[in-house]
């Protein structure tokens, strides 16, 4: 059985969903690191990079945000939709790459390095990280900054988890994501040699909410 059926089809179909919103609210919103709008912190985290690599970008609007500030800003998704809507939408801008592939062979096959890599609910959640970490390690600045965000795990149901990508009554397509809590998420790190490692859940803005899972770690300078 495959790990994922179909994973372009799976995100493309995400592509279709692009919100009606100005050039210039997709880049005032473009960090939205939690699941709700105007909560949580922004580029701040990522520090001061010269050059950043997003993993799972999407529409693109972070990438053109950090453009606009005058970083060399790289983007890849796996959806060919994606990636193409994001290239017309922000190519214009110097400093913004917006790519289309396979992330683990992308950064096996790249030759340069970056101050910072982040995921914003992207690749991060939905690679297995045995595979993944090592190699963003190795594709980071001496130094550099790994960031990522998505859902905390829900309590008891830990690992590798399988989700449909069409509901229960669609078409079988299905993809798999991985879900620890933080201190998990610190082991790991710390044993494909990151330091500086803080991973936490931040509180939705009401009490009984779910919260956002964010990790912030660096390569050993």
């Amino acid at each position: 059985m495959p790990i994922i059926t179909d994973p372009v089809g799976y995100w493309d179909h995400y592509a279709g969903g692009v919100a009606n919103e100005t050039p210039e609210e997709a880049l005032q919103n473009a960090f939205g690191w939690t699941q709700y709008e105007g909560h949580g912190p922004g580029d701040e985290l990522l520090g001061d990079p010269l050059a950043t690599l997003e993993l799972g970008s999407g529409r693109g609007n972070a990438v053109a945000a950090l453009a606009t500030k005058g970083i060399d800003a790289t983007g890849i998704d796996i959806s060919p939709a994606q990636a193409k809507n994001a290239q017309d939408r922000w190519g214009h801008l110097p400093g913004a790459r917006n790519l289309q592939g396979n992330v683990l062979q992308f950064l096996a096959d790249a030759d340069e390095q970056w101050d910072a890599i982040y995921s914003i609910w992207g690749a991060l959640w939905f690679t297995d990280p045995q595979l993944l970490l090592p190699a963003v390690h190795d594709r980071l600045t001496p130094g550099g900054k790994l960031v990522f965000s998505h859902a905390p795990a829900v309590p008891g149901s830990y690992g590798i988890q399988g989700m449909y990508g069409n509901g229960f009554n669609g078409r079988q397509v299905w993809i798999y994501r991985w879900a620890y809590e933080p201190s998990t998420w610190a082991d790991l790190l710390h044993e494909h040699g990151f330091v500086d490692i803080h991973a936490r859940i931040e509180p939705a803005p009401h009490p009984d909410n779910v919260g956002t899972l964010f990790v912030e770690a660096r390569r050993e300078r």
